[in-house]
């Protein structure tokens, strides 16, 4: 919105060109929806403990976790709507308004935080959230709809870019739907599995946000695409300002949702976050980047996996309890210490994720 108004103004007055920047705007993203969730969030927290939207604490009968987060139990959740509203508000005032990643990234997190929320209600009104089967469903239809957006686009190519290979490319063509389903599946289940410790999960997403605001701008800049041999994306850099936003938004988050939290991201939070980083990879094609990037959501999705398998082939736990994070707990971790090791992982991640840009 600020480039659409205050651009035209450049004509007269040479200091409203910086609104052209991404650069600049994304700043602003950033200070905006940083000091929105700052400000707003004794409000928020009032209104949360008012009308009792509380975490209920259930470790699914396994009674040392239980007892390692019986203290947690009465802290407000639901968090992750007020990343929502100010990525949302923050993104409207600084994005251009005529680039179509900016109106399909706010449909994936609307969607997908609008599910998160029916699934967080449904826990604290009845202890049971939605089933996982009709949650995959519901996800699925999410990224089927955005397939769908993205294979009809005239200018966005469908195909697959494989690290460390410059030249190795796979045209999906209408499959693409069914890879964006999967991405979106993946990317927010994984974020949703790793939100479990106090910060966790967000700081794990806003390291990742980083290297894909990064990305972004790099893929949507024709000179620095072709400089790095990678797809140049027409408008991708756009996705910066957006990026900056989250990133924004949950330093924010971050500064109360740290050990101990007052506040919890809660299903509306993890799964929209959690799809918006897919989706995002997707729009820039960086998808299996983001598996390395992602690294800690990787694990702990795979951790999960691999325990219900082991379960139901050969009777018996892989791990002394899923998500990984769990696991680490039990052997006698302390929270904070587990926080801190998953986040260094996670840069480690990161930067090897950046080196393969180079190595090809």
């Amino acid at each position: 919105m600020f480039y659409h108004l205050l651009y035209p103004l450049s004509q007269y007055f040479f200091v409203f060109n910086v609104t052209r920047y991404i650069t600049f705007r994304g700043g602003c993203a950033f200070v905006i929806s940083f000091f929105m969730v700052i400000l707003l969030r004794r409000f928020f927290l009032n209104k949360l403990k008012k009308l009792k939207i509380t975490e209920h604490i259930d470790m699914y009968g396994h009674v040392h976790l239980e007892s390692l987060h019986g203290v947690k139990k009465g802290t407000p959740t639901m968090g992750g709507l007020l990343i929502i509203f100010s990525v949302f508000i923050s993104t409207l005032l600084c994005a251009r308004l005529d680039n179509y990643f900016i109106w399909l990234i706010l449909f994936v997190m609307a969607a997908l935080g609008s599910l998160g929320l029916a699934d967080d209600y449904l826990k604290i009104r009845r202890s049971k959230g939605l089933s996982r089967t009709k949650k995959l469903i519901w996800q699925g239809i999410i990224g089927f709809i955005l397939g769908i957006f993205l294979v009809a686009i005239k200018d966005f190519p469908t195909t697959l870019n494989f690290p460390f290979f410059k030249n190795l490319v796979a045209e999906l063509g209408p499959f693409y739907i069914f890879w964006t389903i999967l991405m979106i599946l993946s990317a927010s289940n994984a974020v949703n599995f790793t939100d479990g410790l106090d910060g966790l999960a967000i700081g794990a997403l806003i390291i990742n946000f980083l290297i894909l605001g990064v990305l972004s701008y790099v893929v949507g800049n024709i000179n620095f695409a072709d400089y790095l041999l990678i797809p140049y994306i027409k408008g991708a850099g756009e996705l910066t300002v957006v990026c900056l936003a989250l990133i924004g938004a949950g330093l924010g988050f971050l500064w109360f949702n740290s050990y101990p939290a007052e506040l919890f991201m809660g299903d509306v939070g993890a799964l929209a976050l959690g799809g918006m980083m897919g989706a995002i990879a997707l729009f820039i094609k960086k998808e299996f980047l983001l598996f390395v990037s992602g690294g800690l959501f990787v694990l702990e999705a795979m951790s999960v996996i691999l325990q219900i398998l082991s379960v139901k082939l050969r009777k018996k736990k892989l791990f002394k309890a899923a998500p990984l994070h769990h696991h680490f707990q039990i052997i006698g971790w302390d929270e904070p210490k587990i926080i801190i090791r998953f986040w260094i992982i996670t840069i480690m991640c990161v930067v090897v994720a950046l080196l393969t840009l180079k190595v090809r």
